[in-house]
């Protein structure tokens, strides 16, 4: 996985030996990279290719070493193979090698000569016996850990390199780069090595980070998201690392202890001063500055100095250009960390804390809460924390301002005097953090926060401050769709604060009692919140509540003035500086358009939205994340396919409650044919597991689900979807729910076409349960847009398309071609519906052609086909080119129509029509007046010629290509 350049690299190697030259490959990369699987892999590319493989190992055997372990490895098969043989491949060698007293065979044996002076014969020897193998077929030799080999082996290896340039040999040796010391006595050789002819070295970097998430999705399936982003982040692209971690994060562990070892076996091997800075770089930071090493190693200048040298050239420390030190791999630090003992882990975090607390501009407040918190100090980290979190605010950073609040309220309880040092209360604190935590999208969190404010404050706390966490909390329930609880909330906060006189309190209670009210369609009961509201915001010159109201007035009543309206509200809510209204107005601009099938309007003020979010530093806020999804779903229906995945995916971290917006480019990657889209669905359906009341990434997702099971013939799970989507939109949005019209009207394209299949093959039995599946999809929708009309009133352009598609749908199920309602369908989805538009063309050609009207099929069928190409649809396109080929068409780009004269014979012909209509081959010979035999013999010729391995099959397949006789 991720490793298509390094393949190509070494095939080519292997290509050279094919082609009859010799050639050598050094493939460097650090510990865990993938170096071993690398090479596993092109050799099963070579032998599959008909090279002889030859694979020699290097072991660390410490001081003493076994002379030419890795070729007597590599050749002990080939010894084996050839037995008695294998004498004359070491003819050169083999009257040299006098019994050593080994207990290896004659031919191994020769590869360990008893004194230097015979070397070269035993050079020669085995350079002359890959030779002759090689003339046998090409040769690739494998060398792996080349760092462990001994120094006769070394010198053999240059021997080889320089001796079969001219030969069919391809040899790649592997070696671990951050082993390679400055006085490694491989580097020498490597330096000459790459000077000879035909030898190429080839770094293998980290893995990059999708490389990494397929190999983790791929080691353990269904593993969430936090898992696989945290396991990418720690391993830093090494492969072995990821498994480790992947595994260690599955059963629970922080840092696997196999891997622990591993990590601090090579940091053991250092001096005492150089494993005291190590302690010191781990405790100090990611990236650290010599100072610091100096103000809390404990050594002096000079064995500071040293003891850097050291770690450096050894590889666990690298030298940033600004002439930071960091470790050569995070892990490698966690490990040294963990391995510190409590009091020397305490003092060294002390003393670093010290360090920047007394030197201005040393570190950040962020950096001094983690070590006073370290080291113990509570209050002090408390206060850092306090001032991290304005900071990362100041930054626009709302996660991070989040993080530090919430360590803030951990130290709290432990620092009796935290009210006073801090300036504000526990609520107020929790009411901050809850803040951070809904423009971060962490809206179950705020909701949390804000409960455990209500406990502290309890029945007797201040009236006013009850009040505003009421209303604040319906506002994060109403946004997790718990309409119920925030009227219940909104109504609480009414109760607390007197209407007379005005106050900033009782505004905010009536503007959101009053979204609250709308939402559960107490209408009149939310016009008299929403009119107080407005009353006093003018009174008392709040801007932001003014424009809420307005925006739930606007929104609640329409009419054409709605969008004046606001933009109205726009202008305010900028005064105003509260970006959460903000960004409820400028959603509010959005979804307008998008109702009014305006989707140009909806991009320029999805992407004014986004803009103004990332400016304001709340991208993942949740009207933000509304936006984001809109502008997905919006380049999605205008046939700006890249844009939308694009937009989908722009973004490495995503809350979960913003999960809809990733998962809205699923209908994407369903329409261009992706093959990870089934993965990705799965992926999808699991938060919605998780996340019960996500309606739009319930949506989402079954909608995605629906359109793959339409493609991939899966009429079942089509019906199941669309079927479980419903109850679950019922249960959350009751008469509201039109948006199932679009799901049911999805699901009846697999429930029609398995419908058709099954008449065409005489299955009554399956054509009668299909129908009924249809007829009860179709109740759905229409009892959906009933109820809509009936509670909220008429619809929008993009359901009345969805509604043509479904009665062209249903005509559809009863068998019945009607192109009239196709075309309506096709001049419904015309407002800007691209893909949808294209759909329903191919459709209206089927119709044409089914009501014997080839001719007029052709227009609406090339127009869908340019569609398709354009998008990169390709099932549509193979939809609509298998079309053209039962209708035989001729359809531009889609090739020649085949002749069925030119594939069958007129008998077979024949024998295919009755075949298409169910029957046996006694009544096929019956009614072609033939034996039944003769039948037999004849339909097994059509299925040989159809490559079809069952009757059915040999009729779908027949009709697909347009060899179905007609008539």
């Amino acid at each position: 996985m991720g490793r298509a350049r390094e393949i190509a690299a070494l095939e080519s190697a292997v290509d050279r030996a094919a082609a009859g030259r010799g050639s050598a490959v050094l493939v460097a990369g650090d510990a865990g990279v993938g170096k071993s699987r690398l090479l596993d892999e092109l050799a099963a590319r070579a032998a599959g290719r008909g090279l002889r493989v030859l694979t020699g190992h290097c072991v660390d055997l410490g001081e003493v070493g076994l002379p030419y372990l890795p070729f007597v490895d590599l050749l002990r098969p080939v010894a084996a193979e050839l037995g008695e043989g294998a004498a004359g491949l070491f003819a050169a060698r083999a009257r040299a090698a006098e019994s050593d007293g080994a207990d290896l065979d004659a031919a191994v044996r020769a590869l360990r000569p008893p004194v230097d002076d015979g070397r070269l014969q035993l050079f020669e020897a085995v350079a002359g016996a890959l030779a002759s193998l090689a003339a046998q077929a090409p040769v690739l030799v494998l060398l792996e850990d080349l760092h462990w080999a001994d120094r006769s082996s070394r010198d053999l290896l240059r021997y080889l390199l320089a001796r079969l340039a001219d030969e069919p040999v391809a040899v790649v040796a592997s070696y671990r780069s951050d082993d390679l010391h400055r006085r490694h006595p491989l580097r020498p050789l490597l330096a000459e090595l790459v000077r000879l002819p035909g030898v190429e070295r080839l770094d293998l970097g980290p893995l990059p980070d999708p490389a990494v998430e397929e190999l983790v999705r791929g080691l353990a399936a269904g593993v969430d998201d936090r898992t696989v982003d945290d396991v990418v982040a720690r391993a830093e692209g090494n492969a072995f690392y990821a498994e480790e971690l992947l595994a260690a994060g599955l059963a629970g562990e922080t840092l696997p202890w196999a891997l622990t070892d591993v990590l601090l076996a090579r940091v053991e091997q250092l001096s005492p001063a150089a494993q005291q800075v190590l302690r010191g770089v781990a405790v100090a930071g990611r990236r650290v500055r010599h100072e610091l090493l100096s103000a809390v190693g404990g050594l002096s200048d000079g064995d500071l100095e040293r003891a850097l040298a050291e770690a450096v050239h050894s590889h666990l420390l690298v030298v940033d250009p600004d002439g930071a030190y960091r470790f050569r791999h995070a892990l490698l630090r966690e490990a040294v960390l963990a391995d510190l003992l409590p009091g020397e882990r305490v003092r060294l975090h002390a003393a670093v804390a010290a360090h920047l607390a007394a030197v201005p501009g040393a570190g950040t407040a962020a950096e001094r809460a983690h070590h006073l918190q370290e080291s113990n100090d509570l209050p002090g980290a408390l206060m850092a924390s306090l001032e991290a979190a304005d900071e990362a605010g100041r930054a626009g950073a709302p996660a991070e301002r989040l993080q530090h609040l919430e360590a803030a309220l951990a130290l709290w309880p432990a620092v009796p005097d935290a009210a006073a040092r801090a300036g504000r209360s526990q609520v107020e604190l929790l009411k901050q953090t809850s803040a951070a935590a809904r423009r971060s999208g962490e809206l179950h969190r705020a909701v949390a926060l804000l409960r455990a404010a209500q406990d502290v404050l309890g029945p007797d706390g201040d009236p006013v401050m009850r009040a505003k966490v009421h209303y604040t909390l319906a506002q994060a329930l109403a946004r997790i769709e718990d309409q119920a609880a925030a009227v219940s909330e909104t109504s609480a906060a009414m109760a607390l604060v007197p209407a007379d006189p005005p106050s900033l309190a009782r505004t905010w209670a009536a503007a959101t009692h009053a979204r609250a009210c709308y939402e559960v369609g107490r209408r009149a009961e939310g016009d008299a919140a929403a009119e107080e509201a407005l009353a006093s915001a003018d009174t008392l010159g709040l801007d932001s509540a003014w424009a809420d109201v307005a925006v739930s007035l606007a929104r609640s009543h329409g009419g054409e003035e709605l969008p004046a309206r606001l933009e109205e509200a726009l202008v305010r809510a900028r005064r105003s500086g509260d970006p959460d209204v903000e960004m409820r107005v400028l959603f509010n601009l959005a979804i307008v358009a998008y109702e009014a099938g305006a989707s140009e309007e909806t991009l320029r003020w999805s992407d004014v939205g986004l803009a103004r979010a990332r400016e304001l530093g709340v991208e993942w806020s949740f009207y933000a994340a509304e936006l984001r999804h809109l502008g997905v779903v919006s380049r999605y229906v205008r046939g700006d396919w890249d844009g939308s995945l694009a937009l989908a995916d722009r973004l490495a971290r995503m809350p979960e409650m913003a999960a809809h917006v990733r998962a809205a480019g699923l209908l994407v990657q369903v329409g261009r044919g992706d093959p990870v889209a089934a993965e990705r669905i799965a992926w999808a359906r699991g938060l919605v597991g998780r996340l019960d009341a996500h309606v739009l990434l319930l949506l989402a997702t079954a909608g995605a689900e629906i359109d793959h099971a339409a493609w991939t013939g899966d009429p079942a799970t089509a019906v199941r979807a669309a079927t479980d989507a419903d109850a679950a939109l019922r249960r959350l949005w009751g008469p509201e729910r039109l948006a199932v019209l679009r799901l049911v009207t999805t699901a009846l394209a697999p429930v029609g076409d398995a419908v058709a299949a099954a008449r065409l093959a005489g299955d009554a039995a399956a054509a009668a349960e299909w129908t009924a599946a249809g007829e009860a999809l179709l109740a759905l929708g229409r009892e959906a847009v009933e109820d809509h009309t009936r509670s909220v009133g008429p619809h929008g352009v993009e359901a009345a398309a969805w509604l043509a598609r479904m009665e062209a749908e249903a005509a559809r199920l009863a068998g019945r071609a009607e192109p009239a309602l196709w075309a309506a369908a096709v001049e419904a989805f015309g407002y800007g519906h691209v893909y949808e538009e294209a759909r329903c063309r191919w459709r209206l050609a089927e119709a044409l052609v089914a009501a014997g009207d080839r001719e007029a099929a052709l227009a609406p069928l090339t127009a869908a086909a340019a569609t398709a190409r354009s998008l990169g649809a390709a099932p549509l396109l193979d939809a609509v080119t298998a079309l053209a080929r039962r209708a035989r068409l001729e359809l531009p780009g889609a090739g020649r129509v085949v002749d069925a004269a030119a594939v069958f014979t007129p008998r077979e012909t024949e024998v295919l029509a009755l075949l298409a209509r169910g029957r046996t081959n006694r009544q096929i010979g019956r009614e072609l007046y033939i034996s039944e035999k003769t039948a037999s013999v004849h339909v097994s010729n059509i299925l040989a010629k159809l490559g079809a391995s069952s009757r059915t099959e040999a009729v779908a397949v027949a009709a697909s290509r347009g060899l179905l006789p007609t008539g």
